[in-house]
């Protein structure tokens, strides 16, 4: 009975001391991540700094860029009529509707405040990306750390090229559309600071955000969650849900315009097929060598 409680007690110590030594291995791990996070907080707030010191500049040409008719994307649209009249007037914009008011004692303070904080996370954004990689390295296996090494340099170049589409074109076209729909002479389009910052900025970060699709598409095919025969058999449905999306940014019902918007679209999706069979090709690759062996 002795040797019995005895056992029953090392067993017990045995279990404890493992249950925290876990528990210390995960609290150690939430203090790297810590550490990682406070490192792409400092550069993101010293890219805000920055962007305080430059910001006349920021909010006249960038923020309310897409306010004014002679943004490169208009110019762009009026050479485009020029060259080619077939596509109609209507898409040489030469005027932007409605008024940008402020209604709020601090509105204008906060509308620099949070354009500054925008554009720190922004240009932060590949550095935190970095911070990330940096935390979930160890834990890969060598070929794990191989297939995955680009992932900071791709994600960071598809945002990139998501936050310029999402501004050269979605921004002004959606802009355009929604401060000249009426659907009463007798109401006028007056638009706060806030809801026009807000328009901007979800219209620029959610493209940056979409084009990041490849990556994320990537990481499911990695564990199992995501398929190619799944993307493909969806392939009808994405194409009308990019449709309606082009459809609704677009400001005039030439299906030209509307493809122009919808194009980038189609080939983001088709490269993320390209990546779930990519992965599933290597899964089969990697599982017939072991049963192999």
């Amino acid at each position: 009975m002795s040797d019995t409680k005895k056992t029953s007690l090392t067993k017990a110590i045995g279990q404890r001391s493992t249950t925290l030594e876990a528990e210390m291995s995960f609290f150690d791990h939430l203090d790297v991540l810590r550490k990682h996070l406070i490192r792409a907080v400092i550069a993101i707030a010293v890219f805000t700094g920055i962007a305080f010191y430059f910001n006349e500049e920021i909010l006249d040409k960038i923020i309310f860029g897409p306010k004014k008719p002679d943004f490169w994307t208009y110019r762009m649209m009026c050479k485009l009529v020029e060259h080619f009249p077939s596509l109609g007037k209507d898409m040489c914009i030469t005027k932007i509707n409605g008024e940008i008011i402020n209604t709020e004692m601090a509105g204008q303070f906060n509308l620099q405040l949070n354009v500054c904080v925008m554009c720190g996370i922004v240009v932060g954004f590949p550095y935190l990306l970095w911070e990330i990689w940096r935390f979930i390295k160890p834990a890969l296996h060598e070929n794990e750390r191989k297939s995955a090494s680009g992932f900071v340099f791709f994600a960071s170049v598809l945002f990139i090229i998501g936050i310029f589409f999402g501004y050269f074109v979605v921004c002004p076209l959606s802009v355009n559309f929604l401060t000249g729909y009426t659907v009463s002479a007798e109401i006028k389009n007056t638009f706060t600071v806030d809801s026009y910052l807000s328009s901007v900025a979800t219209l620029t970060l959610g493209t940056g955000i979409i084009f990041e699709l490849p990556v994320i598409i990537f990481i499911l095919s990695k564990l199992g969650l995501m398929t190619p025969k799944l993307m493909r058999s969806s392939r009808r449905y994405a194409a009308v849900i990019i449709l309606i999306i082009a459809a609704i940014v677009t400001p005039t019902p030439d299906i030209m315009t509307m493809l122009i918007v919808a194009t980038p679209l189609f080939l983001l999706y088709e490269l993320s097929i390209f990546v779930s069979a990519y992965i599933e090709k290597k899964k089969k690759k990697a599982d017939a060598a072991f049963y192999a062996n």
